[in-house]
């Protein structure tokens, strides 16, 4: 099975472009594939940020998991969204050395800090993971690349399956012509 990371850091690479942290399977160094080898990826070096996180925001008051990670994407702009492979093992990592416990109520399980958690959480310190984000310049670029580069894509699309011929070839000049635009402006750097 192929795997999807290599090809989605190489098109990265290729157009000069660098996320602004690492990917959930980025190793401890911001790159490869994470200590364990090919395909366990969430090993890799998110898993510290992501424990850290999750004990920062069950210091503030007990949450859901599906919760957290709403809250974590919230609070870094949409920079940051840990995904559910990578937050519900660490919880269940942080519930099994005894930081944490969950109760179940309607199908939904709350997790709260032990008092182990909570010094765990204080020991940590006061700046939590998502601070790196906050008042970053990343954040807003980020993020505006992110809009408009769906706002491009949506109107590709309706190009593509409504239009005409002539409105489709248009389309792929207009796109070649941002692609050489685009490379312009990383020729314009050092």
């Amino acid at each position: 099975m192929r795997d999807f990371r290599e090809p989605f850091e190489a098109r990265m690479r290729a157009f000069g472009w660098r996320m602004p942290f690492p990917p959930p399977w980025a190793g401890p160094h911001g790159h490869g594939h994470g200590p364990y080898g090919r395909g366990r990826g969430g090993r890799g070096g998110r898993r510290a940020n992501v424990r850290a996180a999750l004990l920062a925001l069950l210091a503030e008051r007990p949450m859901h998991g599906y919760e957290m990670i709403q809250e974590l994407e919230t609070r870094t702009g949409g920079v940051w969204r840990p995904s559910p492979g990578s937050v519900y093992p660490t919880l269940q990592m942080l519930e099994d050395e005894g930081l944490i416990v969950s109760e179940t109520n309607g199908g939904r399980r709350r997790f709260t800090l032990t008092d182990t958690g909570r010094a765990e959480a204080e020991r940590a310190g006061n700046s939590a993971p998502w601070e790196e984000f906050i008042g970053d310049e990343t954040v807003s670029s980020w993020h505006d690349l992110r809009d408009a580069t769906f706002g491009a894509m949506n109107a590709l699309r309706q190009v593509m399956t409504t239009g005409t011929d002539e409105q489709r070839q248009r389309a792929v000049d207009v796109i070649a012509e941002a692609k050489r635009k685009l490379y312009a402006i990383l020729a314009e750097s050092d």
